[in-house]
């Protein structure tokens, strides 16, 4: 069985009838789309799909920052007003 990490899901037949209808009724939250009640694909709107991708921009810099806190100890100090 598949995980759906949605709050709605609608059927592919039911979601072709009237997609739009399927995205107001939603508002903001995701609509897993089901195939043979397997996810098929999920509707986001934009808003909620930029907000996916800056958290994933987020997570990428957290990591870098671990990263290079852990070469701490390697770094060369340097005085930006110098340059």
């Amino acid at each position: 069985m598949d995980t759906i990490y949605a709050d709605y899901s609608i059927s592919m037949t039911e979601f072709k009838k009237n997609p739009a209808q399927v995205l107001r009724t939603a508002g903001e939250k995701p609509v897993a789309v089901l195939n043979h009640n397997r996810p098929a694909f999920y509707m986001l709107t934009p808003k909620l799909f930029e907000a996916l991708v800056e958290e994933l921009s987020d997570r990428h810099l957290v990591e870098l920052v671990r990263q290079r806190l852990a070469c701490k100890d390697t770094a060369i100090e340097v005085d930006i007003d110098q340059i």
